[in-house]
């Protein structure tokens, strides 16, 4: 496990930020957030409880399980590589905050792993699971970009920070995404 170091912390200070924009889709009236920077696009789309829910249980969870991930603030995260070099990227590497608590990392897809083996989750689910969320790490030619779930501790309606790093040749970026929100029961 990589811990945070006191360089990656003064990157995301010093970082120069684009701004976040948000936009609410007028059908689903779920938000977007979205922000560019140095050669990096993240976005993060709010996905609903019931959204989460009917995904994973049609996907062979239990309800309590699919109850237990749409539980968490989840989102649809998409990163692209707007530059003209590649760019990779360590999940490990992001943190999110939120009013009054420390930076936390974003679980890992082997502690879900370890959660579903424990709540009894079949094989063929937690490969789905697995499939769904986002790459841990991925090396991003000038163009590529990829999609796939990331979920938050944090209670519903509420807001915070994520805070993403990458890394383009041998220098360390980083960005931010301010004032997300989580989708509430009701989205």
């Amino acid at each position: 496990m990589r811990i945070l170091t006191p360089t990656l912390l003064a990157v995301w200070s010093a970082a120069a930020l684009a701004g976040t924009e948000h936009s609410v889709d007028a059908e689903t009236g779920l938000t977007t957030w979205q922000t560019e920077t140095a050669g990096i696009q993240v976005r993060l789309t709010q996905i609903s409880p019931n959204q989460a829910r009917g995904f994973y249980q049609a996907r062979g969870f239990s309800p309590k399980a699919a109850e237990r991930y749409a539980a968490e603030c989840v989102f649809m995260t998409v990163v692209r590589n707007v530059g003209g070099t590649p760019i990779q990227h360590r999940l490990a590497d992001w943190r999110y905050e939120s009013a009054g608590q420390p930076p936390r990392a974003i679980r890992s897809k082997g502690q879900w792993a370890r959660l579903w083996k424990q709540l009894g989750v079949a094989e063929a689910a937690r490969i789905a699971f697995t499939w769904a969320q986002f790459p841990a790490t991925q090396t991003f030619a000038p163009g590529d970009w990829n999609q796939g779930m990331t979920s938050y501790s944090v209670p519903r309606g509420s807001t915070f920070t994520l805070h993403f790093a990458w890394h383009a040749g041998d220098k360390q970026y980083s960005g931010k995404l301010e004032q997300v929100r989580c989708a509430d029961e009701n989205s």
